[in-house]
């Protein structure tokens, strides 16, 4: 994948086991079957891989569907899955070919062969959700099934990050006897290889998940029955906590419950990870926009406050963020910090006021609804780009899947969104946020970006392309397409009788709900 070597601290805050003999330790046949429930309030936009580029969805495509390659917990090098092996051919990182593994069947019983790996690429390609992950496949030019088992990936350009965008959610791989070529699937289903089956899905409320049994690949064993239960906000996921109404709960428990989370209470285990996960706010730059003007998005700049964000809405759960790569990723700099040192209403007024901007600027601000502590954000920063009576903001907020679709086109001037890294590089943050066409769909396109992107594509050795991230930092600062907000620390939280919790979220993207058990 890349020499990056990404922090990942876990630290165990609570070990509830006292006093019982090492025979308690091992599930008992009796848990065998036991379903551990887990709740959450990441959304799940579409059951199918090519209609979704979020947290929520790709958290369930891990488990149900299987990539060629995939990431061992605290890994930042991929491994093999449902290939045997992946390589590149020659030296110009242009031409990437897989074996499959030969024993992998679907749900139906037929075989996966070498043309399910390259409709499932080629349909995200072709169907182009305007919420989809076809954006991280901009470097695939075409897919050969060269044989039932050999699949051959040719690329645009030099593209070292080829195999750690085949683990993510946007490889996954589906049956083509069950998938339209050129169209979303609809209904509740999902047919996919992963280490469970889909049982049932109620959007907005529940999935259950059951081992599945003909499940080959990189996994030795397959975890217990689960049932993942969203809930539509922090509070509701912090009630149904304090309820005993699931046995696990992450992403997200509200700040004010983290914050007050108890290290000697005996009945509950928190696992507390460093996380790869930002905050930025973006900004629309497109004519139509009055933040199309590079010096109001600079006065925007002048006036977050992250520190007071971090410490009143997220009460200390999260780290402010000064540029566009978090901490522990190579390349990661301070570029807004040293470009815009300290709030100061006093340097916007005089960015707008030389520009000739009319003032007060007034602008919408989106976020999604329900979405941790989105609303309160958003009131904070509206009072804060609000001080001196430069800007008058407008607040509003939207249903997750209306927020996503308004965003990709275009149809606010700035919305807040949290970015969970797709693997542990930093070209995850480079052309999905900032490069021409990107996912979050800002408008932005520089060429200097767009080559730095392409250029840092070219090194095997992921620590030769630091240099190009920090460059490109520095013209993000210039530029403002997006302001830095935050830097997530991960929070996960079990009963005293689940293990495992610690592997849900480490970094990796990969949502590993086989690691839960029964201690």
């Amino acid at each position: 994948m890349r020499s990056v070597r990404m922090r990942i601290l876990v630290t165990l805050l609570v070990v509830a086991v006292v006093g019982v003999g090492a025979w308690q330790l091992l599930p008992s046949q009796d848990d065998k079957n036991r379903t551990i429930t887990v709740g959450t309030t990441d959304a799940v936009t579409s059951l199918d891989p090519a209609g979704a580029y979020d947290a929520g969805s790709w958290a369930l495509f891990s488990n149900v569907f299987q990539t060629l390659l995939t990431f061992e917990p605290g890994g930042v090098d991929p491994v093999p899955d449902a290939a045997r092996s992946c390589a590149f051919e020659g030296t110009d990182l242009r031409t990437y070919r897989c074996r499959l593994r030969d024993d992998i069947t679907f749900p139906s019983g037929r075989k996966m062969t070498a043309e399910d790996v390259k409709f499932s690429f080629d349909r995200v390609k072709k169907i182009n959700s305007e919420v989809g992950p076809a954006s991280l496949l901009s470097t695939l030019a075409s897919v050969t099934a060269d044989n039932a088992t050999t699949v051959t990936f040719h690329l645009s350009s030099a593209d070292a990050t080829f195999p750690q965008k085949v683990a993510t959610g946007a490889g996954s791989i589906v049956d083509k006897d069950r998938y339209p070529a050129t169209a979303l699937r609809t209904g509740d289903g999902a047919d996919g290889t992963g280490p469970y089956t889909l049982s049932s899905y109620t959007k907005d409320k529940q999935a259950v998940l059951a081992p599945y049994k003909a499940y080959r690949g990189n996994l030795k064993e397959t975890g217990r029955p689960v049932e993942l239960r969203y809930y539509a906000d922090s509070e509701k996921l912090d009630s149904a906590w304090k309820a005993q109404q699931v046995d696990v709960a992450t992403r997200t428990l509200s700040p004010d419950l983290l914050s007050g989370l108890n290290p000697s209470d005996p009945n509950k285990r928190v696992t507390e990870s460093d996380s790869a996960e930002t905050r930025n706010l973006y900004l629309n730059t497109r004519a139509a926009s009055p933040l199309h003007d590079v010096h109001v998005r600079r006065a925007l700049a002048w006036l977050v406050n992250r520190e007071q964000l971090a410490a009143t809405v997220y009460k200390g759960t999260v780290d402010p963020l000064y540029s566009l790569i978090p901490a522990g990723i190579t390349g990661h700099t301070t570029s807004f910090f040293d470009t815009y040192p300290t709030q100061s209403t006093a340097k916007a007024r005089q960015l707008l006021t030389q520009a000739g901007v009319t003032l007060p600027v007034r602008f919408t601000l989106g976020y999604g609804r329900n979405r941790g502590a989105g609303e309160q954000e958003a009131a904070a920063l509206k009072k804060q780009l609000e001080a001196g009576g430069l800007f008058r903001v407008d607040v509003r907020g939207y249903e997750w899947t209306d927020f996503q679709k308004r965003w990709a086109a275009g149809k606010m001037d700035a919305w807040a969104v949290g970015w969970v890294a797709d693997y542990p590089d930093p070209d995850t943050f480079g052309s999905p946020l900032v490069g021409t066409g990107s996912t979050m769909s800002t408008g932005y396109s520089n060429k200097v970006v767009d080559h730095l992107i392409q250029d840092s594509q070219r090194y095997a050795d992921r620590s030769r392309a630091a240099s190009d991230f920090r460059t490109l930092q520095g013209d993000v600062a210039t530029d403002v397409p997006l302001i830095p907000l935050w830097q997530r620390k991960e929070y996960v939280v079990t009963t005293e009788d689940v293990g495992g919790g610690q592997y849900l979220a480490d970094g990796t993207g990969v949502f590993r709900l086989w690691r839960l058990d029964w201690i």
